[in-house]
């Protein structure tokens, strides 16, 4: 039986400050449609997909509960998720969670063809401070608003009809942490989706890293670990300048030896799309890098343990 399934990558153009939920939604619809029309059985979409990228602002109580999602789905969203079941797709969208405990959380999901939801990831590494930065124009508050993921890094199944891949998710700052892949890859993961709202500048401060790098050292490290825990890498950007701040974009599909299959040519609404072969991950696990269980190095067991086991 073939393994193949058909990705797409939909990157978005900035979500500004004064936009509508309903217009960002029917940005995402049309995305998702235009990905269909292309064949795609899985969308990708970016982190916090549905808002602007708040955590760049001081914000008081009022404002800052506006951008959370109570649930998931909820009357704002479900138009996204009837279109993508009455189009037979499936998705990945990442948002700001907020529980009914009253914890905040930088949360993404994968959904099945048929709406329903396979998989929840908590951003685990976030990035920024908890306090604002003297004299920035733009903070990176993550550690203010949301709570570090608790969960760890569980896989799961797709479905059928995707070939029934073994999946992992990531968002933004995670995926330049590689233990976060390997204790994925431990498990036996075959594709790996993520989004993230990547600055265009140094968002802790100064001016050492220009758009250009942390444009290449977004793809480097989609590529590098798709490679070392071979897997398929779909990562997809929220881009552009979106209330004023840059965001780079270089949404991309790797493969499992590391080649860029697909990537975005601009900083606006994009779709990309790769036929994905998920036996392609055999190579890697077989014979280089020896994933097989018993060839796992006795070291690693106890990071299956706590993240599940093959």
């Amino acid at each position: 039986m073939s393994r193949i399934i058909r990705i797409a990558g939909a990157q978005m153009g900035p979500n500004q400050r004064q936009d509508r939920r309903e217009d960002i939604l029917a940005r995402m619809i049309a995305l998702l449609e235009q990905a269909a029309a292309e064949g795609a059985q899985l969308v990708v979409f970016p982190e916090l997909a549905f808002t602007t990228f708040f955590p760049r602002w001081l914000l008081d109580e009022d404002e800052l509960e506006t951008y959370f999602e109570a649930e998931m789905p909820n009357p704002m969203v479900q138009p996204l998720f009837d279109r993508a079941r009455e189009l037979s797709v499936g998705f990945y969208v990442g948002y700001a969670e907020r529980t009914p405990e009253g914890q905040h959380f930088n949360s993404a999901i994968t959904v099945g063809p048929d709406g329903t939801i396979l998989g929840k990831y908590r951003k685990v590494h976030l990035p920024g401070s908890v306090e604002p930065r003297e004299g920035e124009t733009y903070q990176q508050l993550e550690k203010r608003y949301f709570e570090y993921g608790e969960d760890g890094f569980p896989a799961f199944e797709g479905v059928e009809a995707w070939g029934k891949p073994r999946m992992g998710m990531l968002i933004c700052n995670d995926r330049r942490w590689p233990e976060a892949w390997r204790a994925y890859a431990l498990q036996g993961v075959e594709l790996m989706v993520m989004g993230y709202n990547s600055a265009a500048y140094d968002p802790n401060g100064g001016t050492t890293e220009s758009e250009a790098l942390r444009t290449y050292h977004s793809q480097l490290v989609a590529q590098a670990n798709a490679y070392m825990n071979a897997t398929w890498a779909v990562a997809v950007a929220k881009a552009g300048v979106e209330d004023g701040a840059g965001l780079i974009g270089g949404s991309c599909i790797v493969d499992p030896n590391g080649v860029t299959v697909a990537e975005a040519k601009g900083l606006g609404d994009e779709v990309i799309v790769a036929d994905c072969d998920l036996d392609a991950t055999l190579q890697g696990k077989t014979k280089m890098f020896n994933f097989a269980a018993h060839r796992r190095p006795q070291h690693y067991r106890r990071i299956v343990d706590q993240t599940g086991s093959l």
